[in-house]
């Protein structure tokens, strides 16, 4: 190989890698699907090595394609922080703020907090990543993240805005059909909504009166917003936040028995700090969840 790698095919060999197909990757970067793949024929030929091999299970990267893996997932969310940065500096206080927050925060408690933050900063656009996988905010895969526990990066600046409590809860209609459990025990013998394949962290310090393992439930998905959709429909008893039971008119299951906190906090990276834009979210999301924890007191 000679030379350097071109960022547009190299935008390329990231798209596939990310997409799984040459079809899917082409809608991604917005390129005809035989203009992506002259793309990729074209790095070959400079590396003078394949990069993917066609199986009966579809594309397979080689391992010279999954070497660069890493580096372009770099390269990639360093292209798009450079372009919100830009943006920024072009629109004075306007710009982008890439926002990371769990799926049911996204869902259920975001979306009138930014639809105010918008009405008071028309200039900023927003980009919202949901994920109950932590954003790397030091690599600047968001700018400000919402996050359920206390981060140990020491070059974030965060603060925690207050304390979400979280328990059983079930429709009235569910209760109806079915008397609402007094203990662990009755609980036991009800539909109960909960994970799949991803062994929750938070599991390991709860106590429920047996192991809390996938089997026990009636429903498993990984998706806390698919699990609280199902418990919205009646489909049985599952935990929420103690804010998101009350708005749905869900009926509390056990308060006595069984519940948990987790802290809230808001962090944004300390180089952070300058940005007009970045601050404004920053405060304005401390404010509004500042004061949605305090629902609950």
């Amino acid at each position: 190989m000679t030379g350097t790698l071109d960022w547009d095919l190299l935008q390329s060999l990231h798209a596939v890698l990310e997409a799984g197909s040459f079809s899917a990757a082409s809608r991604l970067r917005r390129l005809t699907q035989p203009t992506l793949g002259r793309h990729i024929d074209q790095l070959e030929r400079q590396l003078g090595a394949p990069l993917f091999l066609r199986s009966p299970r579809g594309l397979q990267p080689t391992d010279l394609a999954l070497a660069f893996r890493p580096h372009l997932a770099d390269m990639a969310a360093a292209a798009a922080t450079a372009s919100r940065d830009a943006q920024g500096v072009a629109s004075g206080a306007g710009g982008v703020v890439r926002v990371a927050a769990s799926d049911v925060i996204g869902v259920e408690v975001l979306p009138p907090i930014l639809t105010r933050f918008r009405r008071e900063n028309p200039g900023v656009d927003v980009e919202l990543v949901l994920s109950n996988k932590l954003q790397d905010l030091t690599r600047r895969d968001a700018d400000v993240a919402v996050r359920m526990a206390r981060p140990t990066q020491n070059s974030l600046v965060a603060k925690k805005v207050g304390e979400l409590t979280c328990g059983f809860y079930a429709t009235p209609e569910y209760l109806e059909r079915n008397a609402a459990p007094k203990d662990f025990d009755e609980l036991a013998d009800h539909t109960l909504i909960g994970f799949d394949r991803e062994f929750p962290e938070l599991v390991e310090d709860l106590s429920v009166g047996r192991p809390v393992t996938r089997d026990i439930f009636a429903l498993r998905t990984d998706s806390d917003a698919a699990q609280l959709a199902a418990l919205k429909a009646g489909f049985g008893i599952g935990a929420c936040q103690r804010q998101i039971g009350r708005r749905a008119g869900l009926t509390p299951i056990m308060h006595d028995e069984f519940s948990f906190k987790l802290d809230m906090w808001i962090c944004m990276h300390e180089s952070l700090r300058g940005s007009p834009r970045m601050r404004l979210m920053f405060d304005h999301l401390a404010k509004e969840l500042g004061a949605y924890a305090a629902e609950a007191e």
